[in-house]
């Protein structure tokens, strides 16, 4: 796999800086306060996003929902299939591939304590291609976390292990 890189010069970094701050800003309004045309500033975008540098994401900040979140970290004896489990839950918001001890490391998001461990039982405890896992509740979300959410997707088969009056889909 070839990776190309970009480096962003102080104008990227100034159009960057400003989406980020407000997604909604013209292309018009960053010109004027970065002293660029409206079109350099779109080329600009349209050049960041197509790299996939510059994203835009819609979705729940979790910071606001009231949502606990645990940090899974453990040793995995099959790396491919924990990638695919990954991105079969919709409860595994993100997951980090590691160097050390651990060489994953998943971010868990549910409304309830019980649902949590429930989905760690399920995914990871009862996994055999799972050792050293390591659970950590997280107490305190510093900045946003801002994740999209599928309101209709099927849910993952560790939901069915979560008592029906604790399923509160994300």
């Amino acid at each position: 796999m070839v990776v190309q890189t970009y480096i962003l010069d102080e104008t990227d970094k100034k159009i960057v800086d400003f989406i980020q701050r407000d997604p909604t800003t013209t292309h018009t309004q960053i010109a004027q306060r970065i002293n660029k045309s409206q079109p350099t500033v779109g080329m600009r975008i349209k050049k960041l996003e197509k790299l996939g540098i510059l994203q835009f994401q819609a979705g729940l900040n979790l910071k606001s929902t009231g949502y606990y979140l645990a940090k899974v970290s453990f040793q995995s004896l099959d790396p491919n299939s924990i990638k695919k489990m990954i991105g079969s839950c919709p409860y595994m918001i993100q997951g980090y591939r590691l160097s050390g001890i651990s060489d994953f490391m998943i971010i868990i998001a549910y409304p309830t304590l019980k649902g949590l461990d429930k989905i760690v039982n399920f995914h990871f405890r009862n996994n055999p291609n799972v050792n050293e896992i390591e659970t950590d509740i997280i107490t305190d979300i510093i900045n946003e976390i801002v994740v999209p959410v599928d309101f209709y997707f099927r849910s993952c088969n560790c939901i069915k292990k979560v008592e029906k009056n604790e399923i509160i889909d994300l």
